[in-house]
């Protein structure tokens, strides 16, 4: 347990079939194996690969009802009982974890030396391409706080000129003057200004929905006793949550996420704090949240808060999804190479160009890994730039209207002013 420590565990029991009994222990699943553990001996009752696991269902049997099967190759099957909280999240989460491993590519041969000067070429490349992108991204992000300081003396200015119009209107109306403003029409003027605000604001908005990424969860909104399949996806400025049907279980602003909370690389909570009601908080478990963590690292660099356990997670070494079996496998290969009867005179050519091939790939595992976590991070900046770059073409078309605007009035209101001068 301390090479590969533990995604989540359950208190059950276990059914021993040589003995016919049921053994009292703890259900333990990790990054690529599912584990039982007595409670009394502490020894290890059942141990499986999830690339071995052919079915999980949730049967009743004649000796507990409320179980949860899992059938391993070789027709050898598992019983589990007493599965708390209930056996309906047990299975949602072993399924989730088992399905995206049946997804996932094979890596069984894995085994093989790697020569990394492509892959590191390539890892360069994108890096310089990444800095470069960062760098034009605080250029961008400094241009729009100026246009915002603009924006906010274009309005103080706005609001200026509106108290000089209602000091000038009653100047040129006196109250007991007869020939006012209408208040229908002042009404009407109210409600069009809301209008072209409320499609301003709308406009605005369009580009900030965008879906960065999209990865099957299993969901729970606070405990662990409602854990249910669904999906998180990331967009440019929110969070979503959503269940298996794609329905919408709640809308996470960015100004709104108090803080996410990593407890391993494939569990994180997200929480969102009241004063004086319940904080909302979503629970996520996924096979493939690794992938989401790249883009909220940088989404959310100040509300993310890495655990002891995640810390630990980090710490061992990650095996491979095949660890084991790769072991088997390069014994099965290096013994029927010792079986096999291989020429004794093979040209150096051909060997040379043998051995290249075998054992010396352009790009390793690890390193098409690290260029697709960093490849995801340049989409994340260049969505982020193109959002930013939308807003503040809106606000250079709104800061034109608004110089306009408030040149045209102060012409105007200068002429009032002599008039009544």
């Amino acid at each position: 347990m301390s090479r590969d420590l533990p995604i989540h565990s359950w208190p059950g029991s276990y059914y021993i079939n040589s003995e016919k009994r049921w053994q009292a222990g703890t259900l333990y699943l990790t990054r690529t194996t599912v584990r039982f553990v007595s409670t009394h001996s502490k020894e290890s009752l059942a141990s499986f690969r999830l690339s071995r696991i052919v079915e999980i269902k949730m049967e009743s049997s004649s000796f507990i009802f409320s179980t949860l099967t899992v059938l391993e190759e070789g027709n050898v099957k598992h019983w589990f009982g007493s599965l708390k909280p209930n056996r309906v999240v047990v299975y949602n989460v072993l399924e989730h974890f088992w399905r995206e491993r049946l997804l996932s590519p094979s890596s069984e041969a894995r085994g093989a030396e790697s020569q990394p000067s492509k892959g590191r070429e390539l890892i360069n490349l994108v890096a310089g391409a990444q800095r470069r992108l960062e760098d034009t991204g605080r250029v961008l992000s400094h241009q729009g706080e100026q246009f915002d300081n603009m924006m906010q003396g274009l309005e103080k200015i706005d609001s200026d000129l509106g108290v000089a119009d209602k000091l000038l209107s009653e100047l040129e109306s006196p109250s007991w003057w007869p020939f006012r403003k209408l208040p229908w029409k002042i009404q009407q003027e109210a409600k069009a200004e809301d209008a072209a605000r409320a499609a301003a604001s709308a406009a605005r908005g369009s580009g900030r929905n965008k879906v960065i990424i999209s990865i099957p969860a299993v969901v729970s909104k606070g405990g662990d006793s409602d854990l249910k399949p669904g999906c998180l996806l990331v967009l440019v400025s929110s969070l979503e949550v959503r269940d298996t049907n794609c329905q919408l279980l709640h809308h996470f602003e960015r100004n709104e996420i108090d803080e996410i909370r990593v407890q391993s690389p494939y569990e994180i909570t997200v929480r969102q704090r009241f004063i004086g009601k319940p904080d909302i908080c979503y629970r996520l478990l996924s096979a493939k949240m690794p992938e989401a963590m790249s883009v909220l690292e940088m989404q959310y660099k100040k509300k993310v808060d890495f655990t002891n356990e995640y810390t630990a997670f980090k710490a061992t070494p990650v095996s491979s999804p095949c660890d084991s079996e790769g072991k088997s496998w390069n014994e099965g290969l290096l013994q029927m190479c010792q079986e096999t009867e291989l020429p004794l005179e093979v040209p150096a050519g051909e060997l040379s160009q043998l051995q290249v091939h075998v054992f010396q790939p352009s790009v390793s595992q690890a390193e098409t890994q690290e260029l697709k976590q960093m490849l995801r991070q340049l989409k994340n900046l260049a969505l982020e730039a193109e959002t930013e770059l939308e807003r503040q073409d809106e606000v250079l078309d709104v800061l034109t209207s608004s110089t306009d605007r408030a040149t045209m009035h102060i012409e105007k209101h200068t002429c009032r002013m002599k008039r009544l001068l």
